[in-house]
């Protein structure tokens, strides 16, 4: 029976022959196409429904919708015009006209009034049981079905909210985010007391790397929803990845006190032990996990990066890749697949782990948007365009004079994080992790610095916020580190706004950087590193954007810092590197792995080992996977 209630393909057939009668009617009018320059407008609008509605009517009639038929109908009928070379707007309003008509509602552009009576509640029933399906669809990992079902729902109704969320939190799940965004922003316009679309929101940010965006979202669903644990805990995971531990701390513990045995929370609390180089504590918090949930695969995945891992954990192994295949979505497999793909490397059963982190990228691009190698080569083309040797000496004259940021800037995973570290170990500094400040200030400003520098009152504007951010995290440094790898984008931006601040850039073997990359999960921003052939591509525009910085900006505030040089020479490098920021030696530069705060990247284990040189060459070992790479010079030039 629920079958026969689905099948749909009358009405989807009804929709494209209703579409196609608009067209030839267009077609005659000479109007309502893209290329006829014209559109029905006030009486001639409702001349053009006279005409069509009748024969939707004729149509329709025979097929006796129900409500997931109808909606089946509408949105073959507006796809056909769209294809036929519709106007967007126009199709928009005959398919709103023909929604209305076929739910028995008087026709009247701009004005309707529902018919009452018994059909309503019919109407009711059948959206209830739509909202069902593609509810179940949703939670089902179905995500396309769940989209078109929610879909379906906005078209007939586009001010259900409730449609408008599900239907961002499948787009979300497709990787559609810029989509799946406007409909959760028009969930919230819709209902602004409903904590779900604000919820739903901040994970699509937070999916994008906006993790500062995140906070304000979530904080609403909040206070609509006090005991709503999923979101204090993921307020707290924004906030640890602000570089705000403390805060993120105390998050995680008022959702245990809400939810004693909330695992997430448990396991958000080991990491920041983890990120503060408490390693035998953060283990001690993933085992707590497991013990509530042993097939929680956020605890087994973080236990592999507590420490090296030996052919003694082949209990984890096991358990790790049980937990992997059980049928997980995308997201929950991932970080597991990654973990597995380093217990392998650890243990030197190198195609294994090749394997392994290769799994993870594919389901990384099931839900990252694709990355446009086009699109990144034209920004690199306008950003070198747009900062001439005469621009940046121009800006120079107006700009704020302070010396205290040092921005650590490469690829990542080129060593960025070691240069924090160690700069950080000075008695004088800060490391204040990877601040989202300029890449939020670029995206503000995106279509202005495309056409050329920004003025002058608006450089200095973000100078004197960016120095407020910086005393924000440390009030009395004389140089505060801001590691943020992204920013070598914006060092153009940067300089004219503080000539003063030192660059120093990270170089790496380029396929060991690539490879590093693979190995390791980002945030879906950071969609150029999950196939090969894109790293490559990525790398080479990079390499080619930081060479125009090198060449226009002045020797006295841009640094390379050679990771090879680096590992193999410790004392003279970080004598050189202290030199060049203005700040006298100190012995305990050398042991920065000994220096305790909290690092809230990829490398807060690698940062508290001593300098080791095991990651050079690195890239050897997967020499046989490598391909796309293998066109990229192997001397970190």
């Amino acid at each position: 029976m629920l079958l026969k209630w689905l099948d749909a393909r009358a009405a989807t057939e009804a929709g494209v022959a209703l579409a196609d009668d608009v067209y030839l009617q267009s077609a005659a009018a000479g109007a309502g196409r893209k290329d006829s320059g014209a559109r029905p407008q006030g009486q001639d609008l409702q001349k053009f429904l006279q005409k069509f509605l009748p024969r939707a009517d004729q149509v329709t009639r025979p097929l006796k919708l129900n409500f997931f038929k109808r909606a089946k109908l509408a949105n073959s009928f507006k796809w056909r015009l769209l294809e036929k070379g519709i106007e967007k707007e126009l199709a928009d309003e005959l398919t709103q006209a023909l929604v209305m008509r076929l739910m028995g509602v008087a026709t009247t552009l701009g004005a309707a009034a529902p018919s009452r009576g018994p059909g309503n509640k019919a109407r009711a029933r059948d959206s209830a049981a739509l909202h069902a399906s593609a509810g179940e669809r949703l939670a089902a990992g179905a995500f396309a079905e769940a989209r078109e079902g929610y879909q379906q729902l906005v078209n007939l109704d586009p001010r259900d909210w409730k449609a408008r969320n599900g239907l961002g939190a499948a787009l979300a799940q497709l990787g559609r985010y810029e989509e799946a965004e406007a409909e959760l922003r028009r969930a919230i316009g819709i209902r602004p007391a409903a904590p779900e679309p604000h919820y739903n929101l901040a994970g699509v940010l937070q999916s994008t790397g906006r993790f500062h965006e995140s906070e304000l979202p979530l904080r609403r669903a909040l206070k609509l929803s006090p005991a709503n644990v999923d979101a204090r805990v993921s307020l707290a995971g924004s906030c640890v990845l602000l570089g705000r531990v403390s805060e993120a701390r105390g998050l995680y513990e008022q959702a245990l006190r809400t939810s004693p045995r909330d695992t997430r929370a448990i396991v958000g609390l080991g990491q920041i032990a983890s990120l503060e180089g408490h390693f035998a504590q953060a283990e001690a918090a993933f085992r707590r996990a497991l013990e509530i949930d042993p097939h929680a695969p956020y605890a087994w995945a973080a236990l592999a990066f507590q420490r090296r891992m030996t052919p003694d954990d082949a209990d984890w192994l096991k358990h790790a890749e049980q937990v992997a295949g059980g049928g997980l979505r995308a997201i929950d497999e991932a970080p597991l697949r990654f973990a597995i793909g380093k217990y392998y490397d650890d243990v030197g059963e190198y195609p294994q782990a090749f394997r392994s982190f290769q799994r993870a990228n594919e389901l990384e691009k099931l839900r990252a948007p694709p990355y446009d190698r086009a699109a990144r080569t034209r920004l690199v083309d306008d950003l070198i365009r747009v900062y001439t040797p005469e621009v940046l000496a121009a800006a120079r004259a107006g700009a704020e004079d302070s010396a205290r940021p040092v921005l650590v800037v490469g690829m990542p995973r080129s060593g960025t994080s070691l240069v924090e570290q160690i700069i950080a170990s000075h008695p004088a500094a800060h490391g204040a992790g990877e601040l989202d400040f300029w890449p939020m200030a670029a995206h503000r400003y995106a279509g202005e610095l495309r056409r050329g520098p920004l003025p002058e009152t608006a450089r200095r504007k973000l100078a004197q916020e960016y120095l407020k951010v910086l005393a924000g995290h440390s009030a009395g440094a004389l140089r505060v580190v801001d590691k943020a790898p992204v920013n070598a984008d914006h060092l153009g931006l940067i300089h004219s706004a503080l000539p003063n601040a030192r660059i120093i850039n990270l170089r790496r073997d380029p396929i060991d950087t690539c490879l590093s990359c693979y190995f390791h999960q980002f945030p879906f921003s950071h969609n150029f590193k999950m196939d090969l052939a894109d790293l490559a591509h990525h790398h080479r525009e990079h390499e080619r954007l930081v060479a125009h910085w090198r060449a226009i900006l002045p020797a006295g505030v841009f640094l390379d810092v050679p990771y090879e040089e680096l590992t193999a020479n410790q004392e003279p490098w970080t004598r050189r590197i202290l030199d060049f920021i203005g700040l006298p030696w100190d012995e305990r530069c050398l042991a920065f792995e000994r220096t305790e705060r909290a690092v809230t990247t990829a490398s807060a284990w690698q940062v508290r080992q001593k300098m080791y040189r095991s990651s050079v060459e690195r890239w050897r070992h997967y020499e046989k996977f490598i391909g796309p790479l293998r066109g990229l010079s192997g001397t970190g030039t």
